[in-house]
């Protein structure tokens, strides 16, 4: 199948690029180039085409939608996580540009084609908003409630989606870690106590990949979590990573108190389509022990230290833990 991945450079756009290479697609990928995708570009396996462009020049989205049978749409900017290096919060236009207006950009040129490709666009649970005041887990048909930015344009989107003339499926991810260890304010944002749901960024991929051999999925909104052995407490969550470091668990003053949207879901029915569910949260924490290897023990002896250096980004220690203004939470997405 031909495929065009988008932010195929991206967290989750490397890992996906495995995947459907290693179940035998033909891809396309299509990015901004930069000098970090550029050196990603050069170790690509035999086959694999690269299409440079910006979603929001619709002419760069009519040349890569060309010729592909499926269009996987993992392109977008998110809040301080990103590969790219942006924070969509510090450049809200750009943001909306790229995230809402290149994939309206995406659908009418796939929407021209005499034989439109289908489309999968990665969305999040993040659409759902605050619910922790309500008994989990959430299912698809619950209502949306965006609350900042990146969850509002994501919404955005799947209202395109949907009142388009595309054959369409949308996944909603649970929380997918990056691949690299990434330490920013933004870990700071989830309340300890809250509800979340963990997907291995290998498991999304496998998930994404199986969805486009799936005839069910079409038409369909499914959610993409870890299952059971993966509904946590965010404190869990951030323990099981940091003591994987050897950092260690960090106080409780340092990580807000107010609400945030993740939550536990219900992936019974993606579960049974995609058969994607085959990693953990302590997976992922052993692949940070491997990451960080012979220098572990050197950073549990600076421990105090590193402590002070992750404590002084945290913009809730000995405050009432919320932020101020108009910064907004970061998200951990495609």
């Amino acid at each position: 199948m031909r495929v065009l991945l988008t932010g195929a450079f991206g967290n989750l756009g490397q890992v996906t690029l495995d995947e459907l290479v290693m179940q035998g697609h033909r891809v396309r990928c299509f990015d901004l180039h930069s000098r970090a995708n550029d050196r990603l570009a050069r170790d690509l396996p035999h086959g694999v085409e690269v299409t440079w462009g910006d979603l929001r020049r619709p002419e760069d989205a009519l040349a890569a939608v060309q010729g592909q049978d499926i269009v996987l749409h993992l392109a977008f900017l998110i809040p301080e996580l990103s590969s790219t290096g942006l924070d969509m919060d510090k450049c809200p236009d750009l943001a909306r540009d790229v995230n809402v207006g290149g994939t309206a950009n995406l659908i009418r040129a796939m929407e021209a084609s005499s034989n439109p490709a289908r489309l999968l666009f990665a969305s999040s649970m993040a659409v759902f908003g605050l619910t922790q005041d309500r008994p989990p887990p959430r299912v698809v048909a619950d209502p949306v409630g965006p609350v900042d930015p990146y969850s509002s344009h994501k919404v955005a989107c799947e209202e395109m989606i949907r009142s388009s003339r595309l054959e369409w499926s949308i996944l909603r991810l649970a929380a997918a870690l990056p691949r690299r260890l990434l330490f920013s304010s933004g870990m700071f944002d989830v309340p300890l106590d809250n509800r979340i749901e963990f997907v291995h960024h290998r498991d999304a991929a496998l998930a994404f990949a199986n969805a486009l051999r799936t005839d069910q999925v079409w038409g369909q909104t499914l959610l993409i979590g870890g299952g059971e052995r993966c509904q946590l407490y965010y404190r869990d969550m951030v323990r099981q990573v940091l003591e994987a470091t050897g950092v260690g668990m960090l106080p409780a003053a340092a990580f807000s108190t107010a609400p945030y949207p993740t939550d536990w879901l219900d992936t019974s029915l993606s579960s049974r389509l995609l058969h994607y569910q085959r990693h953990t949260v302590e997976d992922h924490a052993a692949a940070i022990r491997s990451l960080v290897g012979l220098g572990r023990p050197m950073i549990r002896a600076c421990r105090p230290a590193v402590h002070a250096w992750l404590l002084s980004r945290s913009p809730y220690l000995g405050r009432s833990g919320r932020r101020s203004g108009c910064e907004r939470p970061q998200q951990t997405d495609a």
